[in-house]
């Protein structure tokens, strides 16, 4: 009998702080939809769903028929299913982790080291650093975000510091100057100029910082801040009703990038999070966007050479596939794992339109 190749799976729900409450949290929805016994609690944060094979949140295998309990404990057994180049280049092991984030509050600030400095990092800090591989991600919009990631122009970093004297003061004077001075100079001085910049904000204590934002908080309480760059962005707002005070809010000052559909975050060869400008390399994984009108009644998913994660977003569907011994039913919030060069036939079983995204690995 051929192996089973697709089949669905239950994903693990991570409870962090800065995640939306309860049943506000698309996350949670999306848990509620796709298994009627989930009981959400609505004074706990669903912050991600985790759809693949990660230690800590290994998916479960929704099928009494195969074996093995978890996606990680299948493809271990299966490795086949990645797909020949994938399997080779990352050591018969899924490369990629598929998320659903629901965000309420800033998440921490975060490096994303490439393979190499990976190991490295895992090898001299493993509490820190917990697995050895990159950190390439990918983030596409289901609503409206707003994302940091990399640096503003130096001349309206420069506009802040003159602007915001609170700000000014967590960078300090030497930095500042530094980076006033830079605007001038080459990539590596102005890149050496916002290192010192961030360091300084990110290793201010907290204390100082809680000071600082009350100070700026209550000056634009009592003035008008038309003249002020700051008031056009979000930085200002978060810090008038912030659910909690933190360094994030002011980092809007260095980084910001309004609301988008998508954004890539490509992994660096350096331990800290500055970054310069530069083309990022093409990433090695994907994720694709499937929208099927309601008036089309079947869809034919690809096969790829990778092993694939599907999440229904929207609409309802029955998904069969050569190796799969019954129609797998699947709707809003359902996760379908597929292996490597295995086609699957969707049919809608509702008029409703159909939105699914597919993450795989595309060498």
């Amino acid at each position: 009998m051929a192996v089973q190749k697709v089949f669905p799976l239950s994903c693990t729900v991570q409870h962090y702080a800065w995640g939306k409450m309860g049943s506000s949290s698309e996350v949670a929805r999306l848990l509620a939809s796709s298994d009627p016994q989930a009981q959400i609690s609505e004074d706990k944060p669903y912050a991600e769903l985790w759809m693949g094979s990660h230690p800590r949140g290994d998916a479960k295998i929704l099928d009494n028929r195969i074996s093995q309990k978890t996606l990680g404990q299948w493809i271990s057994e299966n490795q086949d299913c990645l797909g020949s180049k994938v399997k080779e280049t990352f050591n018969g092991k899924l490369p990629f982790l598929f998320k659903v984030l629901s965000v309420e509050t800033a998440l921490s600030i975060q490096a994303h080291p490439n393979k190499e400095l990976a190991e490295k990092l895992h090898l001299q800090a493993p509490q820190h650093y917990p697995d050895a591989n990159h950190k390439p991600e990918m983030a596409i919009a289901l609503t409206s975000f707003q994302g940091l990631c990399g640096f503003r122009p130096i001349e309206e970093i420069v506009t802040f510091l003159t602007k915001v004297p609170e700000f000014q003061f967590l960078i300090g004077d030497n930095a500042a100057a530094q980076l006033k001075q830079s605007s001038n100079s080459d990539s590596q001085s102005a890149s050496s100029a916002l290192q010192s910049c961030f360091s300084h904000l990110m290793k201010s204590e907290k204390k100082v910082v809680v000071e600082q934002l009350n100070l700026l908080v209550k000056r634009i309480s009592q003035q008008d801040c038309v003249e002020c760059m700051a008031c056009s962005d979000n930085t200002v707002r978060a810090g008038l009703t912030p659910k909690f005070i933190d360094v994030p809010t002011l980092c809007e000052m260095l980084s910001y990038i309004p609301s988008k559909d998508r954004l890539f975050l490509p992994t660096r060869s350096q331990e800290d999070p500055y970054l310069s400008i530069y083309n990022p390399p093409v990433p090695d994984f994907a994720v694709m966007k499937i929208e099927v009108p309601g008036s089309i009644t079947e869809y034919k998913v690809l096969a790829v050479d990778s092993a694939s994660i599907l999440l229904v977003v929207q609409g309802r569907v029955t998904a069969s596939s050569p190796t799969a011994q019954t129609p797998i039913p699947l709707q809003r919030g359902g996760v379908l794992f597929v292996g490597a060069n295995e086609s699957v036939s969707l049919k809608l079983t509702v008029p409703d339109d159909l939105l699914m995204f597919r993450a795989c690995c595309l060498l």
